[in-house]
């Protein structure tokens, strides 16, 4: 528990029970609003896939899945990390045009996520996709989605506040736009999460953007899969957690790797093999349309607008005994 943090003379704003109406305000509120500014409809998804379809997200390439055999289909079942493949197929499957997308609730298990204040084995996310253009395939297009996405937030806010005005959580609608190569060489001493918790703090609300490949370092901001995202035209949107006192990543997205990148980051990668996947070659044969797509953690966004200081007080997960000890003791009652 060495990354847990107990905020001094914590309580929170809200009882169990009302804390559970808040949560079901905010998951109605903000998905209409979501879907409404990126046009997406909400479809059904799934919480396994084979193993053998390779549309498992493989995060940063180490993490283990939970898998298991079935009785009566051969090969392995695996637990979804998240549905960053499934949704570019389905959009495909589905007919969806540019400018359409689609949304859905995602179930995962990370069975090798640390636990703390911002962590859990158990992940939810409002998974969403939407198919662009070619000539969307832009910086300037990205930096737009993320601003419709934060002004949804703060509406949801706003909604939130008006019943429970005991809150007083602040969204600042103006998002500030960074690289992380810029952000390196702004802080070159500091690690990336120490960078992170500096810009977020100045600024309030950031898009920190080319997250998965190399710096001048050598090193990476952070890890991200190379056959998802394309490297140059994604990133994290973060906002300060007053409660915790730190950057709170509340989203992970990104303009989706075309053939060219996708081979060049495979490459990278040393994981050419995945090329032979049904995924991979919808591809590589251009079968898949152009999209751009993310998660917003449902849980994570919720302990925000509530200043709580643990997600295990907006979510009902597994945790160490001794962390159960340790925020009875400090305040904080996890579900």
């Amino acid at each position: 528990m060495k990354n847990m943090v107990y905020p001094e003379d914590y309580s929170s704003d809200l009882s169990l029970r009302e804390t559970q109406r808040a949560i079901k305000l905010i998951k109605d509120t903000f998905q209409v609003k979501l879907a409404a500014a990126l046009n997406l409809d909400r479809v059904t998804a799934p919480v396994m896939v084979t193993q053998a379809s390779g549309i498992n997200d493989d995060l940063n390439g180490v993490e283990r899945k939970v898998h298991f055999t079935m009785k009566e289909i051969p090969g392995t079942a695996e637990v979804v990390q998240s549905l960053a493949k499934w949704k570019r197929m389905a959009l495909y499957r589905y007919g969806y045009q540019p400018g359409e997308g689609v949304y859905t609730d995602m179930n995962a298990i990370r069975r090798d996520d640390d636990c703390d204040n911002l962590h859990s084995l158990f992940v939810d996310q409002w998974d969403w996709e939407r198919v662009i253009t070619r000539e969307e395939r832009s910086i300037p297009f990205l930096q737009d989605v993320v601003k419709k996405i934060v002004k949804a937030l703060a509406e949801t806010n706003a909604v939130l506040k008006e019943r429970f005005p005991v809150l007083d959580t602040e969204i600042n609608e103006d998002v500030y736009f960074i690289s992380a190569q810029a952000l390196e060489d702004r802080w070159p001493d500091k690690t990336p999460k120490e960078r992170e918790n500096l810009i977020v703090k100045e600024y309030g609300t950031v898009f920190i953007s080319g997250i998965g490949g190399k710096l001048k370092s050598g090193q990476r901001h952070d890890g991200r899969a190379p056959d998802y995202d394309d490297w140059a035209l994604n990133g994290d949107i973060l906002i300060w957690h007053k409660t915790l006192s730190c950057a709170l990543e509340i989203s992970s997205m990104g303009i989706r790797v075309d053939a060219e990148s996708l081979h060049r980051q495979l490459a990278l990668a040393d994981a050419l093999d995945r090329e032979r996947f049904p995924y991979h070659q919808g591809i590589l044969n251009d079968t898949l349309p152009l999209t751009v797509g993310g998660g917003l953690g449902q849980s994570r966004i919720c302990m925000l607008l509530l200043g709580k200081a643990h997600i295990g007080e907006v979510q009902v997960s597994v945790w160490p005994e001794d962390m159960r000890e340790a925020c009875d003791s400090h305040g904080i009652t996890l579900l």
